[in-house]
């Protein structure tokens, strides 16, 4: 699958990957910041983004589509982070193809399973009916009877594009309605990458806990792992000075 990326700066190669209803743009700020000294790669998965839209969606197929994105790019031994589902995909990629990268950076997530969560997220994105949508606004107000944080709509709106026939959808929404249980997915037993890991979690946040430790140090037994005070699920944008720090370090 030939999937859209954007690349700034030059030196070593880090790879970003997005999480459920993001896209590049999500990680522009960060990208540009370690450009400065890396060559950043920042792509949009798997019907999400630009990339191409998928009947097959499961970490599977979008750990082989980073594979052969390296590949295709001939980047060699690049440093991948990756956020909440983009996370699980550098999981399942590192722990497949450990000697294709130097380091892992996974953002808020573990390797646990995680049960449905997006519920309401999507009863409200598939209850706009684009064809009668006049506006960002009015979907926006139509959204929050079901999303109630502003931030978050935003976020999700970013997902709507207008084009010369009305609005649609960058995201491939009704296959990832479909295949939702399966963004839950656990990292499969067995399975190890014990080069250097770092896990940051926001102390805000519930998808990594106390006692996700010793399933992370067994799956990746040379992992770090780091809490960044008031920033909850989307810790590189709350606190992204300090998220900044910690990748800086681990990676310099």
């Amino acid at each position: 699958m030939n999937l859209f990326h954007r690349e700034v700066g030059e030196g070593s190669p880090i790879v970003i990957l997005h999480g459920l209803f993001g896209s590049s743009d999500n990680w522009l700020s960060i990208a540009k910041v370690l450009s400065e000294s890396h060559k950043v790669y920042a792509v949009d998965q798997r019907n999400h983004g630009q990339s191409p839209h998928d009947d097959t969606f499961n970490y599977e197929v979008m750990a082989d589509d980073l594979k052969e994105f390296l590949v295709q790019h001939q980047i060699e031994k690049p440093i991948v982070i990756g956020h909440s589902m983009g996370g699980k995909v550098a999981m399942q990629f590192a722990v497949d193809n450990p000697e294709m990268l130097e380091r892992l950076i996974v953002v808020d997530i573990s390797p646990k399973s995680y049960p449905v969560h997006h519920d309401e997220i999507l009863e409200g994105l598939c209850s706009l009916q684009l064809s009668e949508l006049k506006s960002r606004g009015e979907a926006d107000l139509l959204l929050s009877k079901y999303v109630s944080v502003i931030g978050t709509r935003q976020f999700l709106l970013k997902n709507l594009a207008r084009t010369a026939n009305g609005f649609t959808w960058k995201i491939n929404l009704q296959v990832i309605k479909d295949n939702i249980e399966i963004v839950g997915h656990s990292l499969p037993e067995g399975t190890c990458f014990d080069k250097p890991t770092l896990f940051i979690n926001g102390r805000n946040s519930n998808y990594i806990k106390e006692g996700d430790a010793p399933l992370i140090y067994q799956h990746f037994p040379s992992a770090e792992l780091m809490t960044i005070d008031n920033a909850g699920h989307w810790v590189h944008a709350e606190q992204p000075v300090e998220f900044l720090r910690l990748v800086k370090n681990f990676v310099d």
